[in-house]
């Protein structure tokens, strides 16, 4: 999945609103307020949330040992971090972004969620 794909992706859903905290080299992608992908625009790489706790990101971590990492500052709470040119397929790619949204979506009060 390419960086544009990601992006697309993520803008794509319902609340989802483009943001640079931190400057034009990291978009965050948030909902209701709440981050729900970090994405490294020269890195290429996507944070996503995977999971409820560390345990489940490890889980991805474990099946591509080689392109996802534990996110750094937020990978003890499930956050990992995803090279978009490694070997993780597209689809996979989508099913943590997707997971990512709802995860964070799910924990926001209701009058924020879209």
């Amino acid at each position: 999945m390419t960086l544009d794909e990601v992006i697309a992706h993520c803008l794509a859903k319902p609340g989802a609103e483009e943001t640079y905290p931190w400057g034009d080299e990291e978009l965050v992608c948030k909902v209701g307020g709440k981050a729900f992908a970090f994405i490294g625009l020269p890195s290429h790489t996507v944070g996503v949330k995977c999971g409820a706790n560390a345990e489940e990101a490890a889980e991805w971590r474990e099946r591509h040992p080689d392109h996802i990492t534990t996110s750094a500052y937020v990978g003890r709470y499930g956050w990992n971090r995803v090279e978009l040119a490694g070997s993780v397929p597209a689809d996979e790619v989508r099913e943590l972004l997707d997971a990512s949204y709802d995860a964070v979506v799910a924990k926001l009060p209701k009058a924020k969620r879209p």
